[in-house]
């Protein structure tokens, strides 16, 4: 079992910046795919982007450009970045992490999940 913990959601304004951060433990961390996902109210949630352990980045549309996904394996810690915030960036956002050797990027492809956290782009 790995259990994740999000944190560093909150209230921003459009154009503004967060860091998110998602901390794991119970398994050893670095063999893991790292993702990001978020769900805005009433939408399903969507894939945001990934890290795999060798450090490759695949970001969806919705991020690109926008956020970086990185990875802390000492820390096992995964981070996103997210700069240029729009309002329609809201959305609870949650770090998953997937034991598919591969190029995850759907929730079914993902194992474990953490609780996720709020972010709310406004004025």
């Amino acid at each position: 079992q790995v259990q994740l913990v999000e944190s560093g959601g909150g209230l921003v304004q459009p154009g503004g910046s967060l860091r998110l951060s998602c901390a794991a433990s119970g398994r050893t961390f670095s063999p893991y795919v790292m993702g990001w996902f978020r769900q805005a109210p009433g939408k399903a949630r969507e894939f945001v982007a990934r890290i795999r352990p060798n450090g490759s980045i695949y970001y969806k549309d919705n991020g690109k450009g926008r956020f970086t996904i990185s990875r802390d394996n000492a820390k096992s810690t995964v981070f996103l970045q997210m700069n240029s915030l729009r309002p329609e960036d809201t959305a609870v956002y949650y770090c998953a992490a997937s034991e598919t050797y591969g190029f995850p990027s759907s929730e079914t492809d993902f194992d474990f999940w953490g609780q996720g956290t709020q972010v709310t782009v406004s004025t």
